[in-house]
């Protein structure tokens, strides 16, 4: 008996550094939210300066510098073995750009804040599809009320950004 106690534990005991990960790493995908925010007011001006492809190419172009130098200071790394990778998987390198370019685009003409919460709408409207469906390899979690409810509060704030 107590050795089944001590395995009901186990999961319990391992569910809470997992939880306190998830608590930490919000407050970091909230700043990088706010990123996002930012570049999209950085890139609206930019494309109507240089062009929307030119500046989607600058803003790739630094980020790829950026990552390059962090890799050559990280230290000895295995590189990928692209060849062997799913394409499927590579996808969001097509992605990138285009939301990017999307950003550039949109941005001078609706805004910032009706820009970020548009994408907003469509991430986790997404995301709960993918969640639900357990699509590329995510653990599902299926939709239940809070989550609809959820989608719609950001519909309804798109709406209400829209007409503001």
């Amino acid at each position: 008996m107590q050795a089944s106690s001590l395995n009901a534990a186990a999961p319990a005991a391992a569910s809470k550094p997992r939880a306190l990960l998830r608590w930490l790493l919000l407050p970091l995908v909230i700043l990088a939210g706010m990123g996002l925010s930012v570049e999209a007011g950085l890139l609206g001006p930019l494309g109507v300066q240089v062009g929307h492809l030119w500046a989607t190419l600058s803003i790739f172009g630094v980020g790829s510098a950026i990552l390059f130098l962090l890799l050559l200071l990280s230290g000895p790394q295995q590189g990928p073995a692209l060849n062997e990778l799913p394409r499927w998987q590579l996808i969001g390198g097509f992605l990138g750009p285009i939301y990017v370019v999307v950003l550039t685009l949109a941005t001078p003409h609706i805004g910032i804040a009706m820009t970020m919460v548009a994408i907003l709408s469509g991430q986790v409207g997404k995301s709960v599809l993918i969640d639900h469906f357990g699509w590329f390899g995510a653990t599902r979690k299926r939709v239940n009320g809070e989550r609809w409810l959820a989608l719609a509060l950001i519909v309804v704030a798109l709406v209400l950004i829209a007409r503001g």
